[in-house]
């Protein structure tokens, strides 16, 4: 996922008492020029316990009011995001990002769009792998310039996040964000709070219904998470999980194992988590040709995964079958420059959950094909990473 989490913004610390205000006709400061103190914080998949992003928190840039955004306004903000990606680079340069993002933005026409793809790519961040939670500004703005402005980042790549507390349930439906985020007060005691927990249920099945993915925030317990999943909750945040100095790449706390009741499956021994590589991913766009280099320029490479925009597998290359197809007679002209998807088979997909063992009923469970390679999911459907059959077939034999 391609693919989030919940928390109040952290304010920047009050500044010393510094020295007299500037005399009358000084240009006031850009505040999106002053360095930004960042934190991280975690978002967590609420069944295996990894985390599938990181959170940067700063205090997003403010405005004076008024109804059009000018485009120097646009630009300041475009140059904001660009910073928090530079320097969130030295942390974390792997796992999807999810921004501040003032939701006046929204407002700025298709310039602010372009700035920000144009200054993430040069930071070296697809569109995709970033997400913008809007700010609570979202609640004062035209429903009319909410959609719009919606539309044109996800036209770009971007996602967007809204917050329960700033959005109406029919404002998501149509909108359609890749997250609606939980509000801590909803998630705060759902454990004892049968009121609580029938809205959160509620919100997380407006969001599938729509394919939207509900984060909950604020977690602060084992006994949430349980409760969250029963609510169809499948991603969170909070203190549960990490203290507010967390940095990527660090520890989370484990999150409680599912019942065997809700896997499905009664199998024992490890999970197919246990062996899974980082799966190598393309837009569902992608051109043979691009396939083509990827398989040149790895030859241990098996296959490649063609994912969607919410990070779904849609196909999956298996690099023998494609590389008869591209480099046989002719085959590079017929090829090179259409969709791949057209050379891709159906995806065979295992959940997260799933034991090493059942896995292999499913490679095997075709009569005219053995798959060589599976797809660990989570309970949204998003590609996990890659599970080798060949891998799992010499482990259990070893044990």
């Amino acid at each position: 996922m391609s693919t989030l989490p919940p928390h109040p913004v952290h304010q920047d610390p009050a500044p010393a008492p510094g020295p007299a205000v500037p005399a009358p006709g000084t240009p006031e400061p850009d505040p999106t020029r002053a360095r930004t103190t960042l934190s991280y914080r975690p978002v967590v998949d609420l069944d295996s316990g990894a985390v599938v992003a990181v959170e940067v928190a700063a205090a997003p840039p403010g405005r004076r009011g008024g109804a059009e955004v000018s485009e120097r306004e646009a630009a300041a903000v475009a140059d904001w995001l660009l910073s928090l990606v530079r320097e969130a680079a030295g942390a974390e340069g792997l796992l999807p990002l999810v921004l501040p993002l003032p939701a006046w933005a929204l407002a700025a026409g298709e310039d602010f769009a372009v700035l920000a793809e144009s200054g993430l790519r040069r930071a070296g961040r697809r569109p995709r792998d970033v997400t913008f939670m809007l700010t609570a500004d979202l609640a004062e703005l035209p429903r009319a310039t909410v959609l719009s402005g919606v539309a044109r980042l996800r036209a770009s790549g971007f996602r967007c996040g809204f917050g329960t507390a700033m959005a109406r349930p029919d404002l998501v439906v149509e909108a359609a964000p890749f997250l609606i985020r939980l509000d801590p007060s909803l998630v705060s005691g759902i454990d004892g709070d049968h009121r609580n927990g029938g809205i959160v249920a509620g919100l997380a099945r407006i969001g599938r219904s729509s394919g939207v993915y509900a984060v909950a925030a604020g977690v602060t317990s084992a006994e949430e998470i349980v409760r969250l999943r029963e609510c169809g909750v499948r991603l969170g945040g909070g203190t549960f999980f990490a203290d507010q100095g967390w940095r990527p790449g660090e520890r989370v706390t484990p999150v409680p194992e599912p019942a065997a009741a809700a896997q499905g499956d009664a199998d024992s021994g490890p999970r197919v988590t246990e062996f899974m590589v980082p799966p190598v991913g393309f837009d569902s766009n992608s051109t043979a040709e691009q396939i083509l280099e990827a398989f040149t320029g790895d030859p241990a490479l098996n296959s490649v995964v063609l994912i969607d925009h919410r990070e779904r597998p849609l196909g999956v290359i298996d690099r023998t079958r494609f590389l008869l197809s591209v480099t046989g007679r002719y085959g590079h002209a017929l090829h090179a420059k259409r969709p791949a998807l057209r050379l891709a088979e159906a995806p065979r997909t295992v959940p997260a959950w799933m034991s090493a063992i059942a896995a292999l009923r499913v490679a095997g469970q075709d009569r005219e094909r053995v798959y060589d390679d599976l797809i660990a999911t989570n309970p949204y459907g998003q590609c996990l990473g890659m599970v080798h059959v060949s891998a799992l077939i010499q482990s259990l034999s070893r044990n």
